[in-house]
Formats: structure tokens, sequence, C-alpha cells
């Protein structure tokens, strides 16, 4: 039987053909090279985006570096701008809205003493307000705040002249009890005074001075600011003594807050030094001066037209346009045409150093070039005491040399002594009462007057905080010139029975003792 195969029934060509067909490899495919171009340019789309992602991330961290520059320059213009604003102040939108143009400047003025019990002068002798009247009436009128800053708080005491100081410690507490603003400033800690303590305890703020940090000295400012409108000025702290012991002067200012415009400043100035060890490098200009010698107050003080300017100490506590105390003195000096009358506890033109003492000639030199170049007339009255330096003498023999054989120099100089003459020994054995002394730091002129809280010795001026108050008035002949009844004043003192021309053969024992007891120290010392 014949098998038939239908495959070799085809031509054998064919056959071979499709054989051939059948294991010749597939062409490749049409795809791959699509494939190859999409990889070509999907690598070309990347490294596009790469770029781009690089040149965006450059432009980013560009932008983030010019953000920050940007954002530092605010910052420092915005510093800048608080510094600016903080040494630039428009006058008159840092103090509770008080300007220059808006305060009062038609004030009142009044010579407030302090006079220890026992001091008798004539009938005819002027007299004033007495300090614990004139500080009382001050508190009386507080309604909104009273700032006060003294070198003493001691109102205590179980002396029977003490009463006063009690009675002025009840009403500051009262008008604590009444919410009124209390500021206090002091250089002793509030630990450290039951006036401070007790007062602070009732709401008073106390703000600390820590004047041995600054300059190694002492706070011997007196003067109080009652609601931004009435000011005292003067020798008296307080103390008990100042009110029933000691003869004390100053002035109080009513209804006169262009002259609290400057004098607020001081206050201010020590407020921003409260619990600090160091005094700033520059000042805020908030506490520049408002008036100087240059640019006065321009006011009416008891109707009589004046010219008022603040002044201060230390140098390190004087920013830019205030006055320094020498330099208001100075002033005063200079301005004088007849005659200048100086009132003051001590005259010791010296600085005590650590280890020494050296010459301090600014006042005294002062004083003698108005005697001898300008022929004014000089009267100087001393406070005298036990604790009087012997070398008040010796300086004060010094000045009075300078006047021999020159005909226009007029120089007499007085010691004020409240205790009985040549009882110093006595006084100190039984202690049957407590030391007088005469406090009084003023100076007054044909023309103008200087209150202040300075004695004339060279550490007050150079390493003490003190303030003063310069009043000029050109007309000095009415009976409300203030010019004219400090210098009734101090005539009064200078005609009483208790001024006195001590001559150095004349030194009463105890200064004698003191003086001795001085040079034989120093003789076995070498």
């Amino acid at each position: 039987m014949e098998v038939r195969h239908d495959w070799l029934a085809s031509s054998p060509h064919e056959g071979f053909e499709q054989l051939r067909l059948k294991s010749r490899p597939k062409e490749p495919s049409p795809s791959l090279p699509r494939v190859g171009a999409n990889f070509y340019s999907t690598v070309k789309q990347q490294d596009f985006s790469a770029s781009v992602w690089l040149r965006r991330k450059d432009q980013l961290e560009h932008s983030q570096q010019k953000c920050i520059v940007i954002f530092a320059l605010v910052c420092c213009f915005a510093i800048l701008v608080a510094l600016i604003f903080s040494a630039v102040d428009i006058m008159g939108e840092d103090e509770d809205g008080l300007s220059e143009k808006n305060c009062q400047n038609n004030c009142r003025v009044a010579l407030v003493e302090s006079i220890p019990e026992g001091i008798n002068y004539s009938d005819s002798a002027p007299s004033h307000l007495s300090l614990f009247q004139g500080w009382m009436n001050l508190l009386s009128m507080a309604e909104k705040s009273v700032d006060i800053v003294s070198s003493q708080w001691d109102l205590h005491h179980s002396h029977p002249s003490a009463c006063q100081g009690q009675r002025l410690f009840e009403k500051l507490l009262e008008l604590a009890s009444r919410n009124i603003e209390i500021k206090l400033v002091s250089d002793i800690l509030p630990s450290e005074s039951k006036v401070l303590n007790d007062l602070k305890a009732k709401g008073a703020e106390v703000l600390y001075m820590n004047m041995t940090a600054y300059n190694e000295g002492r706070l011997q400012s007196s003067f109080w600011i009652v609601d931004k409108q009435h000011v005292y000025i003067g020798s008296a702290s307080l103390d008990w003594r100042s009110l029933g012991q000691m003869k004390e002067l100053g002035v109080i200012v009513y209804n006169c807050s262009c002259l609290v415009l400057d004098l607020q400043r001081i206050f201010a100035l020590y407020s921003s030094l409260k619990y600090k060890n160091k005094v700033p490098p520059s000042w805020s200009k908030r506490l520049y001066g408002v008036y100087d010698t240059q640019n006065k107050l321009m006011l009416q003080l008891n109707e009589t037209k004046s010219e008022v300017f603040v002044s201060n100490s230390p140098k390190l506590f004087c920013p830019k346009d205030r006055v320094l105390d020498i330099e208001a003195i100075y002033n005063v000096i200079d301005d004088a045409k007849q005659f200048v009358y100086i009132a003051v506890m001590d005259y010791l033109p010296i600085v005590f150093d650590t280890n020494a003492k050296r010459y301090w000639p600014y006042l005294d030199g002062k004083i003698r070039e108005a005697l001898v170049l300008r022929s004014i007339k000089v009267r100087l009255l001393i406070s005298f005491s036990k604790d009087t330096d012997p070398l008040t003498f010796n300086f004060v023999s010094s000045l009075k040399a300078i006047c021999i054989e020159v005909p226009s120099c007029s120089l007499k100089v007085k010691f004020f002594d409240l205790e009985e003459e040549n009882a110093c020994f006595l006084k100190e054995q039984k202690n049957t009462s407590l030391p007088k002394l005469n406090r009084n730091k003023y100076m007054v002129t044909d023309g103008a007057a200087y209150i202040g809280n300075f004695d004339w010795v060279g550490n007050d001026f150079t390493q003490n905080a003190g303030a003063g108050l310069v009043i000029n008035q050109a007309d000095v002949g009415n009976n409300t010139s203030i010019i004219k009844q400090l210098k009734a004043v101090f005539e009064r003192d200078w005609y009483s029975h208790y001024a006195k021309s001590l001559q150095p053969t004349k030194i009463p024992n105890c200064l004698n003792h003191k003086l001795n007891k001085a040079v034989a120290n120093k003789t076995a010392m070498n």
C-alpha cells in the first residue's frame, strides 16, 4: 500500500524554501529601534530635568541667600532705628506729654529753713517757712506721685526733737496707703533703713544706687518732685536731725512743670541705674539736659522775670547738655558784678584719694580770680564744729594773703558757730545735747543764686552725686525777688553773734588739740 506524504508531494524546492524560511532567524522587531529612541530621549529629558533642577536649586539657594541678607539688613536697620529713637527722642513725648510748649512757667518760689531750737536772731531778722512745714505742704498737695532723692533716711529717734520726723514718716505712709505713686532713690539698701523698708512694704518703690561701684562716692543729692509740678531742692535730707538739730536751707518751687521737665531727667537717670553695678557707656537722649548756661529756662518766679537751669554731678552722671555743678558755680561767679556771698558747712579744696590727698584748685582758684582780676567783694561763711578740718584755716589764711597790699581786693571769712565757744571737750564728755551745725550750701551774688547739695570740698564734686539749682534775676530790688531774700538770709547770719572771725592764734582748744595730735602722729611716723 502506498503511503503518501503531502509535504513530499510538494516540489522539493518549495519544501526547502519553506524550511529555509522557518529556520531563518526572525528579523529584528521594528519596535526595538523605537525603544532605543525613547531611552535616548528619556535620558535627554532626565538630563534636562536635572539641569533645570540644578538651575532651580541654584536660584533657590541664591534667593535664600538674598533673603538672609535682606533679613539681616532689615534687622540691622530696625536695631539702628531703635537706637536712633532711643537717643533722639522727640521732646514732649517722654515726660507724660509735658514739653517746653505746654509746661507751666509762671511759678511761685519760697525759701524754707530749719532753725534749731535755741538759735535766736533779732526781731527784725528775716524768717521763712520752716523746712518741716514746707515738706508737709508738699505731701498734702500730692495727688498722683511723690519722687524723693535723699542721702539720709532716718526719721525715727527717741529725742524730743524727732517728733517732726515721725510725723513726716506717717504722712508718707498715708500717701502710700492711698495708692499715690512713691519713688525713693537712695544709696542705702532698704534692709538697712527702717524708713525705706516700711515704705517699701506699703507699696513705695525703692531705687537703690550702688554709688561705691560707680565712682567710689556717695549719694548727696537732695530734691523732691511732687505731681510733676512742685519741686524742693536744698541741703536737707530725710533725717530727723535736719528738722530739729541742723540749720538747713532750700527752696520750694510751686506749679513749675517747666522746671520739673529738666529735674525729672536727673531723677530718671538715677532710676535707670537701680541695682546696676556700672554706668552705661552712653545715655539716652531722654536723659539729656533740657536747659543749660546758654539755653536757660525763662520763667516768672513770684512775678519776677528769671532764668533758671539745673546742674548735676559728678561728670560720670552728666549726659549731653547737662551742666556740671562746678560749671554752674563758675557761671554764677563770672556773672557777678559786685559781690559773691558763699555759705557752706565745709571749705576744703582737697581731694582725698585712697592713700594720699591732693590740692583741688578749681573753686579756690575761681575765688582768687574774682578777687584779684575783677575786684569782686567775697564773703565766705563756713560752719564751725569740733569736726572742722584744721586745714580749713590754712586755706582761709592763704586766701586772705592774696589780698595783702591789693587795695581793690576784698575778702572776709567768718565761721558760724552754734556751739558754745571752747566747749568741745565738755560737750563730748557730758553728751548733754546733740551737736548743732549750719549745713547751708548756697551762693548768692548781685544777680544770681546757686542752691545745691555740696559743701565746697573736692571729693564732693569729683565723686559724689548731687544736684544744684541756678536762678538768675535782673530785677533784684523788689521784695518778691528770691535773690534779694537769699542775700538777706546771708547778711542775717553774717552779722549775727554766731558768726565769728577766728584767727589762727585763736583756734578753739579742741581744734588745736586735733591739729597737734595730727602733727605728733606724722612726726612719730617719720
